[in-house]
């Protein structure tokens, strides 16, 4: 597989500490070529942790941190998603319209995304990366989805907001909305 040029340094780390800890984590040998960014993975130990071992490379190269794309070790429901913005845009103008849509005013619609969900997510390049559980992964791409189809902020806001309350019931919590 490839990663971006500007990625590979984030993938050895300083010193190769952080592919160090992959390759232990993870059970695998990586071997990078930082010329070209081809990455190949050697599974050495538990192959079920080194099945994981390639998404954790990719999730590094489209922008996640180390720790974020190492949590996908934590659990075997934990998956790493990423969505082509770019298929949704007519043009370069309309792509740049699009990711700072699913940013938002400074970085909000992102993180919103991340605290009602719980999940890692990320907009790379012409991709939004998301790290999380099956149900967080969805909810983030559906939030994703309306507001690459044009819906308002407001909107993709209460889908979130909905989606949070229902897995807090999910989880036997109560959910009391103060009215201030």
């Amino acid at each position: 597989m490839k990663i971006p040029q500007d990625r590979i340094g984030v993938l050895i780390g300083e010193g190769g500490e952080t592919l160090r800890r992959i390759e232990r984590e993870a059970e695998v040998s990586l071997d990078v070529n930082s010329d070209d960014g081809a990455v190949a993975v050697e599974k050495t130990g538990d192959p079920i942790r080194g099945m994981k071992a390639p998404d954790i490379v990719r999730a590094i190269g489209r922008g996640f941190k180390p720790d974020a794309a190492l949590s996908l070790l934590e659990d075997d429901m934990r998956l790493f998603e990423t969505l082509d913005i770019e298929r949704a845009a007519r043009n370069d103008n309309d792509l740049r319209r699009k990711k700072g849509r699913l940013i938002g005013e400074n970085g909000r619609t992102r993180e919103l995304m991340e605290e009602l969900t719980g999940a890692n997510v990320v907009i790379y390049g012409s991709t939004l990366g998301v790290i999380g559980g099956p149900k967080e992964v969805d909810t983030v791409r559906s939030a994703a989805e309306m507001i690459l189809d044009g819906a308002p902020h407001g909107a993709v806001y209460s889908f979130l907001e909905r989606k949070h309350v229902e897995e807090l019931k999910h989880q036997g919590m109560e959910y009391h909305e103060f009215s201030g």
